[in-house]
């Protein structure tokens, strides 16, 4: 049996009590090879949890904690630790239904985790998958969870999601904008902290020599110029200036060949320019394995790159593989973060 100070503290959500996270939690607690690469915390409502696991159709053992900072000092590892919070009610929460008390619940839950981890209580966050609109509803005050989580824990630096797909971790230098308004983020300063940040964050994934490239934004890399200069004026010069950093990354390379260089191995990381860019490529390359990872936060924090799944929700049938995926990169990323390694990014703007 592994001894707490050799595992990393990881805390675990149920997400949006509407959707199919609490039967993924419980089909990932029932996983003993799983649960034994750390120290894992369930935070959620008991109603909710007791739910989870009668959909899944298995039950789960786990040991009562009166509060995160109780965690790190557990002598016995092979049962999963739960701190029992009251969020919402059985009565509030309508299947398949993205409604403000779930949005409210998965905040609540999610901020709790968040002081807990700058408290240094736990040393990363896995969280089931949630509904960016029933958080909206239940008081977000911004476009995302990313930039909720960035201003809870003070970031100030460049941030951005990942998406990976196994040995394949993609970053973006603008995301959740319209795409006419993609060109406007396109400057040499990002796409430099955006491949600083996903270099530096395989290596805390456990790469130790990162083989990232970028991606063109034009047709065919701009055709010399004649399709656009945006690889000449502003990529190519991002390229160089990340080799005088002593960062190795590739490219441009084109767009709609690029990812066959990662299918076959050749990368372990792409730096795209907008947000379908990467996202078509990855998740037909697999989509029900894919995590995204909150690049650029002092805190790990992970997830499955599928949604709340509202039309199987309830029904059994959910795959926990994306959320395993999750779990395996938070818990190796937290042994970085307790360790002291930094996950911040390079200071600039966000979108």
């Amino acid at each position: 049996m592994k001894n707490s100070a050799d595992q990393p503290v990881v805390a675990l959500t149920l997400g949006d009590p509407a959707g199919i996270g609490p039967e993924l939690i419980a089909r990932l607690l029932a996983r003993r090879d799983l649960v034994a690469q750390a120290n894992v915390v369930l935070v959620g409502d008991p109603w909710l949890w007791a739910d989870g696991q009668r959909i899944a159709g298995m039950s789960v053992a786990t040991t009562p904690v009166a509060s995160l900072s109780a965690v790190r000092g557990r002598s016995d590892l092979a049962t999963p630790a739960f701190l029992a919070i009251d969020t919402v009610q059985p009565e509030q929460v309508h299947r398949a239904r993205a409604e403000a008390p779930g949005g409210a619940s998965v905040l609540k839950v999610l901020d709790r985790c968040m002081d807990a981890a700058l408290a240094r209580e736990i040393d990363a966050i896995c969280f089931a998958p949630l509904n960016k609109h029933a958080m909206k509803q239940g008081g977000l005050k911004h476009e995302d969870e990313l930039h909720h989580f960035a201003q809870h824990l003070g970031v100030t630096g460049y941030f951005c999601e990942f998406n990976t797909l196994e040995g394949l971790w993609t970053s973006r230098v603008s995301s959740h904008v319209p795409l006419k308004d993609a060109p406007k983020y396109l400057d040499k300063a990002r796409i430099v902290a955006a491949a600083s940040l996903i270099y530096r964050s395989l290596q805390a994934n456990g790469v130790a020599q990162p083989r990232v490239a970028v991606a063109g934004f034009n047709p065919h890399n701009g055709d010399g110029g004649t399709c656009g200069r945006e690889e000449i004026d502003i990529i190519e010069p991002a390229v160089r200036e990340l080799g005088a950093l002593g960062l190795p990354v590739a490219g441009p390379y084109p767009a709609d060949t690029i990812f066959l260089k990662a299918r076959d191995g050749e990368l372990d990381a792409i730096v795209t320019m907008y947000h379908d860019q990467g996202q078509i490529a990855i998740k037909l390359m697999g989509f029900s394995k894919g995590v995204t990872v909150q690049g650029g936060l002092p805190v790990p924090i992970t997830t499955p790159a599928h949604g709340t799944a509202y039309d199987i929700a309830g029904l059994g049938k959910a795959n926990v593989d994306a959320t395993a995926n999750a779990f395996q990169i938070a818990c190796r990323m937290g042994r970085a973060y307790r360790d002291g390694q930094s996950l911040f990014g390079q200071p600039t703007s966000n979108q």
